[in-house]
C-alpha cells in the first residue's frame, strides 16, 4: 500500500506544478496531504496509522520534516546557505547598474576585428557575469537586450548569436560564486552522511568488521571546495564556445564577420576599457581569491563581494562622472591597503597586545576599516538616491532568497514524505539492480536531472532530487566518487538542460527579448552546438576526475589547517610518493641507511645505542615492506579479473537477500502490532505473504555459488597481504625516523644539559642549609629544578634521582640527611651523562637523508612538493569494491 500512497505523492507533486501552483507550496502541500491520508486509511481499514509506512508513522515523519526545516536555519554545518543572499545581491546590483551593460560594449568593441569578435566578447563577459552573478535569468536578458541588436546589424547569423547569448547566459550555473554551487554543496553534506552509514554497513555486511577503516569512507564537500572544482570545467566551457565560435567564423566568415571599431584607439579608449574591465576583475579576484587563498570563508566572500558590487554601482550611477565619482572607490582602495598592510606586518589581536608596536599595528588597522566604511556607507548613499537603485536591490534580493529558502523548506517535508513510503529504497532497489553498476546509474540518474531540467528550475533539482540519489551513488565503492565531483557534474547537467529546445529556460528568456525577425526555430538551430559542447566538456570531466577534484584537495594540503602526514586517509598516495621519490633520488635514501650504520655509536648509553641502530634496521624492514606492498598489489591486480565477475554476482545476492530480509522483519512487526478479532483477514494476508518472502529468500541463498567461500577466502589473503605490507611499511618508517630523532634530540640539548650543572650543584647548599622552618621553599626549589631538567631531552634519569630529594622534603617526611643523600645521586647521575653528551655520531645526516621519503610520515607537516603530488594523487577515484 505504501507504494500507492507514494504514487499520490509523486501525482499530487507533479498536478501542483503542472497547474501553476507555487512550488514553494506545491512540495510541502503533497507531503502533508500523502501523509495525512495513509495515516487515516491506515486507521481506518487497519487500525492502526502506521500501516501504511514503509517504516515509523505520519508523525514520525512529519517530525522529521520539521527536523529538517529547522536545519536549514540553525544547523551550524549549513552556515554557508548565508552567502545566497549576499551573492545575489552582488549579481543584481551589477545588473541595475549598468555595469554589465558597460562590459558587453567594451569587450565588443576590444574583440570586434577579431573574426568572430563580438561572439567572442559576448563569451567573455557571460563568463565575468557569471563570476559576479551566477543569475541566468538576468544574465540572458541583459545579454540579448544589449549584444543581440548589435550581433544581428553586423549581420552575424541569427541561429549564431542566439545560440551564443543563450549558452554564455548558462555559465553562471556552473562558474563560481553560483548559487547552483552553494545550494549542491549544502545538499551533498547532508547526502555525504548518509552515503557514509551506507557505506559502513555494507562494509561490515561484506567483511564482518564492525569499523571500517578511515580510509574507505565517503569524503564530504562544501561551498568552497565546490566553487574551486567547478572552476576548471567552467573555464573549459568557456574556451570550448571561444574555440567553436573563432572556427566557424574563419570557416564561414559571411555568418560571424569581423566588426572594426570606429572610433580611435586611443589613450582615452584605453583608460575607458581599463575602468569598465578592471574593477569587475578586481572583484572576482577578491571573491574567488580569498576562498582559494583560505582568507575568508565562503559566507565572507559573499559579503566581500556585495561590498564590492555597492562601490562600483556608486560610481557607475553618479550623474556627473569625472574623478568626484570615483572619491569612494579610491577610499576603499586606500582602506584595503592599509588593511592589508596592518595584517601583514602586524599581529592584529586586540587581545594580544603587549607592546606599542602591537597596538601602532591595531591603529593602522582601525584606520583602514574607517576608511572601508565610509566608503562603503558613501556608496550607499548614492545608490539609494540616484534613481533609488538600492531599494530596488533589496526589494529584489528579499524575493530572490525568500524564493530559494522557501523551497529548500518545502524540499525538506517532501523528502521526508518520500522516504516515508519507501521512495528511497525504491529508487536504491531500481538503481543497484541496473546491469553495468556505478556508471549505468550514474547515467540514468544525469538523464532524469537533464529531462527535469525541461520542467523545473534549478533550485527544485538540487533539493528534490539530489538529497534521493545522491546518498547511492556516493556510497557505492566500485566508483569511490568525491561529493565535489559529483556536484559539478550535476551543475553542468543542469546547465545543459537549460539550453536544450523546446523547453529550455534561457531559451523562454531570450525569446521574450529577441527581436521577431528571429525565429524560435533559428534559436533552436543556434543552440544544438552549444548543447553538443556542453555534453562534451560533461564527458571529459567525467571521465578525467582531477579536473575536478585537483584544485579542492591542492587548496586542502596547502592550507595552514593541512592534515599532517600521518593522516590515514593519505597513506595510500604517501606510498606512491615514497616509492618514486625513493626510484628518482639516486639511492641517495638508502645509502643515508647504510651509512648510518656504519656509526659509532659505542659512546652512548645502551638505551639511546638500541634506540638509533633500531631506527635504522626499520628504515630497512620499511623498504623492504615498500616492495611488497607493490608486489601485493600486482598480485591483487593480477587476480581481480577472475574475482571480480563472482563478487558482482555474490554481492548481487546479499543484497537482495537483505532487502528480503528487510521486508520479513517489517512484516513481523506489523503481524505482532496487529489486535482484535475483526483483523484476521489482514492477518492471514501477512503471514502468506512472509512465507512468500521466506521461501524466496531461501532460494536466493541457494544461488550463491558453493565455491564463493574457497574464492573469497583466497582473494582476501591477497589483500591481506597487502594490507599487512602496508601496516608493516608505516610501523617501521615510524621507528625509523622517530626514535633516531628521540637520540638527536638529547644530544642536542647538551647545552641547555650542561647550564644546568651549576645551579644543580648549588642546590645543595640550599638544602643544607634549610630547616624544618623552610621546608615549603625548599620543596618549590627543588620541583622548580625538576621542572628545568624535564623541559632537557634525555634527563629523565638525572630528575628521577632529584625527585627522591624533593620527596624527602616533603612536610610529612621531611629530612635533610635524605634529601642531600638523593641530591648526591643526582649529581651522579648527571656526571655520567657528561661524558656521552658530547659525543657527535653524525645522525642528523641520516634524517636528513630520509626526511623526505621513509621519514616523510614522522614530519608534522608536508611539504609543499609532497601537498602537490598528494593534490593530484587522490584527485583521481580509486575503486574499492575489492575490499568489500
Amino acid at each position: 500500500m505504501e507504494l500507492l500512497f507514494l504514487a499520490l505523492l509523486v501525482v499530487l507533486m507533479a498536478a501542483a506544478l503542472g497547474s501553476g501552483y507555487p512550488v514553494a507550496f506545491a512540495l510541502p502541500g503533497a507531503a502533508i496531504i500523502s501523509i495525512g491520508l495513509a495515516a487515516a486509511a491506515g486507521w481506518v481499514f487497519a487500525e492502526n496509522p502506521d500501516a501504511y509506512f514503509h517504516t515509523g508513522g505520519p508523525s514520525q515523519w512529519l517530525s522529521a520534516g520539521v527536523t529538517n526545516l529547522r536545519g536549514v536555519y540553525w544547523d551550524v554545518d549549513r552556515d554557508t546557505l548565508i552567502a545566497i543572499p549576499l551573492f545575489i545581491f552582488m549579481g543584481i546590483m551589477l545588473q541595475q547598474s549598468k555595469i554589465a551593460e558597460d562590459l558587453l560594449v567594451t569587450m565588443a568593441r576590444l574583440f570586434g576585428p577579431v573574426p568572430g569578435g563580438l561572439g567572442i566578447s559576448v563569451v567573455f563577459v557571460g563568463a565575468l557575469l557569471a563570476a559576479t552573478t551566477g543569475i541566468v535569468g538576468a544574465t540572458v536578458v541583459a545579454m540579448g537586450l544589449i549584444s543581440l541588436p548589435a550581433m544581428l546589424r553586423n549581420n552575424y547569423s541569427p541561429s549564431l548569436a542566439t545560440g551564443t547569448i543563450a549558452a554564455s547566459g548558462t555559465l553562471g550555473q556552473i562558474i563560481p560564486p553560483s548559487i547552483v554551487l552553494i545550494i549542491l554543496a549544502d545538499q551533498l553534506a547532508s547526502a555525504t552522511d548518509q552515503a557514509s552509514t551506507l557505506r559502513k554497513a555494507l562494509h561490515k555486511e561484506a567483511t564482518g568488521e564492525l569499523s571500517m577503516p578511515s580510509v574507505f569512507d565517503v569524503s564530504s564537500t562544501s561551498a568552497g571546495e565546490m566553487f574551486l572544482g567547478a572552476m576548471v570545467p567552467g573555464l573549459l566551457l568557456v574556451a570550448l564556445y571561444m574555440i567553436f565560435i573563432l572556427s566557424y567564423a574563419l570557416i564561414r566568415p559571411s555568418k560571424a564577420p569581423a566588426v572594426h571599431y570606429e572610433g580611435e584607439w586611443d589613450r582615452k579608449f584605453l583608460v575607458e576599457v581599463f575602468v569598465t574591465l578592471v574593477p569587475p576583475l578586481t572583484l572576482i579576484f577578491l571573491v574567488l581569491g580569498s576562498i582559494i587563498a583560505g582568507i575568508a570563508t565562503v559566507n565572507q566572500a559573499g559579503a566581500i563581494g556585495a561590498a564590492g558590487a555597492m562601490i562600483m554601482a556608486g560610481y557607475r550611477l553618479h550623474p556627473s562622472g569625472g574623478l568626484r565619482a570615483y572619491i569612494p572607490a579610491i577610499l576603499a582602495a586606500i582602506g584595503l591597503a592599509i588593511v592589508a598592510y596592518a595584517t601583514t606586518n602586524y599581529t592584529m589581536n586586540i587581545k594580544s597586545v603587549t607592546s606599542p608596536e602591537d597596538s601602532f599595528g591595531i591603529t593602522i588597522g582601525v584606520i583602514g576599516v574607517l576608511f572601508l566604511i565610509a566608503a562603503l556607507a558613501w556608496s550607499g548613499i548614492r545608490t539609494f538616491r540616484f534613481n533609488r537603485t538600492l531599494q530596488g536591490v533589496m526589494v529584489e534580493t528579499a524575493k530572490t532568497t525568500s524564493l530559494v529558502f522557501i523551497i529548500l523548506l518545502g524540499a525538506a517535508m517532501l523528502t521526508s514524505a518520500f522516504r516515508a513510503f519507501g521512495g528511497e529504497d525504491l529508487v536504491k532497489d531500481f538503481l543497484q539492480s541496473l546491469p553495468g553498476g556505478f556508471w549505468a546509474q550514474f547515467i540514468v540518474v544525469m538523464l532524469v536531472i537533464f529531462i527535469l531540467g525541461f520542467f523545473l528550475d534549478f533550485i527544485e533539482i538540487a533539493v528534490v532530487v539530489v538529497p534521493i540519489v545522491a546518498p547511492i551513488l556516493l556510497s557505492d565503492p566500485g566508483a569511490n566518487i568525491t561529493a565535489v565531483w559529483l556536484g559539478v557534474m550535476i551543475g553542468l547537467n543542469i546547465q545543459t538542460s537549460f539550453l536544450t529546445p523546446p523547453f529550455g529556460f534561457a531559451l523562454f528568456y531570450l525569446r521574450g527579448v529577441a527581436p521577431a525577425t528571429v525565429r524560435t526555430v533559428q534559436m533552436y538551430r543556434g543552440v544544438i552546438s552549444f548543447i553538443a559542447l556542453q555534453l562534451t566538456a560533461l564527458v571529459i570531466v567525467g571521465l578525467y576526475p582531477p579536473l575536478v577534484n585537483y584544485l579542492p584537495s591542492r587548496s586542502s594540503l596547502l592550507a595552514e589547517t593541512a592534515p599532517p602526514p600521518r593522516n590515514p586517509r593519505l597513506q595510500a598516495c604517501l606510498t606512491d610518493y615514497v616509492r618514486e621519490t625513493m626510484g628518482n633520488d639516486g639511492g641517495a635514501t638508502m645509502a643515508a641507511i647504510a651509512s648510518a650504520k656504519t656509526l659509532d655509536l659505542s659512546p652512548l648509553p645502551r638505551s639511546l645505542q638500541q634506540d638509533a641502530t633500531g631506527g635504522f634496521e626499520a628504515a630497512e624492514t620499511a623498504s623492504s615492506a615498500l616492495a611488497a606492498i607493490y608486489e601485493g598489489i600486482a598480485a591483487v591486480e593480477a587476480a581481480a579479473p577472475a574475482y571480480r565477475p563472482i563478487l558482482t554476482e555474490v554481492r548481487g545476492y546479499e543484497r537482495l537477500i537483505r532487502d528480503e530480509a528487510e521486508e520479513i522483519e517489517r512484516i513481523r512487526v506489523q503481524l505482532s502490532r496487529l489486535r482484535g478479532d475483526d483483523i484476521e483477514e489482514r492477518r492471514a494476508e501477512l503471514e502468506a505473504r512472509l512465507a512468500v518472502l521466506e521461501t524466496d529468500k531461501a532460494r536466493l541463498e541457494s544461488l550463491i555459488p558453493a565455491e564463493w567461500d574457497s574464492v573469497h577466502d583466497e582473494f582476501a589473503k591477497l589483500t591481506k597481504a597487502e594490507d599487512d605490507a602496508r601496516t608493516l611499511f608505516t610501523r617501521n618508517a615510524d621507528k625509523a625516523y622517530d626514535d633516531p630523532a628521540k637520540v638527536l634530540a638529547t644530544l642536542q640539548a647538551t647545552p641547555a644539559y650542561l647550564d644546568i650543572g651549576a645551579d644543580l650543584a648549588a642546590l645543595r647548599d640550599v638544602i643544607a642549609a634549610g630547616t624544618e622552618a623552610d621546608q615549603p621553599a625548599l620543596e618549590a626549589a627543588v620541583q622548580e629544578m625538576e621542572s628545568r631538567l624535564g623541559a632537557i631531552e634525555g634527563a629523565g634519569d638525572v630528575r628521577s634521582e632529584l625527585a627522591k630529594a624533593r620527596r624527602a622534603l616533603r612536610e610529612r617526611s621531611f629530612s635533610i640527611e635524605d634529601a642531600l643523600a638523593a641530591h648526591e645521586a643526582t649529581m651522579a647521575a648527571y656526571q655520567e651523562q657528561i661524558a656521552w653528551r658530547e659525543a657527535a655520531p653524525g645522525l642528523q645526516a641520516y634524517l636528513d637523508g630520509i626526511r623526505d621519503t621513509i621519514g616523510a610520515r614522522a614530519q608534522a607537516d608536508l611539504t609543499e612538493d609532497q601537498a602537490k603530488f598528494l593534490a593530484a594523487c587522490v584527485a583521481n577515484h580509486r575503486d574499492l569494491s575489492l575490499y568489500f
